[in-house]
């Protein structure tokens, strides 16, 4: 079985923050890629890999950026299927400017723009499981326990401030 999702960056430093993305796919066993491709130093490599996506089967692309972040949008104009951006903080400007390429697109090209950084990778994983969900029984089960598993540790976190 192929990837269904593909997370893409624009360069080989945003690594340490997108792999995050990868830990919570693992972690609902979805297969992915991890892939390395910049809208602005390899835009034809950009384009030729959006417009094959659909026929290798991917269900939903997580592209994360920084700077001029332009990734999920490049992506996302040569796709029907979802993309995620997740702007990153590589620059003076502490990723506001990545968040602002991700999320102003134009209408009729979406791109779901998660926060800044880590947060927002793996809150790219976690929507990108929801969108799977949708038509998969077991990540229906897998999000539930996850989510309950979340509640029980900040229960005995707070449990555990009650008796200090």
């Amino acid at each position: 079985m192929g990837s269904v999702v593909e997370i893409v960056m624009g360069s080989d430093s945003d690594l340490p923050v997108m792999e995050e993305t990868g830990k919570v796919l693992k972690e609902f066993k979805i297969p992915y890629v991890l892939r390395i491709i910049s809208a602005h130093r390899t835009p034809d490599l950009a384009r030729e890999y959006s417009k094959g996506l659909i026929k290798r089967g991917v269900k939903v692309v997580i592209a994360g950026a920084g700077a001029a972040a332009h990734l999920a949008g490049a992506i996302a104009s040569c796709t029907t299927i979802p993309v995620i951006g997740v702007p990153l903080d590589s620059s003076p400007l502490s990723g506001i400017d990545a968040l602002f390429s991700t999320v102003q697109m134009p209408g009729g090209i979406p791109v779901a723009t998660m926060a800044i950084g880590k947060a927002g990778a793996k809150n790219a994983a976690i929507f990108a499981v929801e969108i799977l969900a949708l038509e998969n029984n077991r990540l229906k089960n897998a999000l539930k326990n996850f989510r309950g598993k979340m509640a029980k540790e900040v229960a005995n976190k707070d449990k555990r401030l009650k008796q200090i």
